[in-house]
């Protein structure tokens, strides 16, 4: 298991859990990262990531990256 951080773009992963405060753990299941779902890094930008989960892009900081295990 390694940080969502660390994935290599354009590759398809599993979420296994995702860390955190209750909030952002919340925040995060509300955009679609959910244990058990796929999810694939599109690109990264001055550290922060493009994500496409769910068939939606969405764009998430380092610091809620580090929070995505997979």
């Amino acid at each position: 298991m390694m940080p969502l951080t660390f994935a290599g773009t354009e590759e398809s992963y599993v979420i296994q859990r995702i860390g955190g405060k209750p909030e952002v753990r919340k925040h995060l299941e509300n955009l679609g990262f959910v244990a058990g779902a796929e999810v694939s890094v599109v690109n990264t930008m001055g550290g922060n990531l493009i994500v496409k989960v769910k068939e939606a892009r969405v764009a998430i900081s380092q610091e809620m990256a580090q929070k995505i295990m997979i």
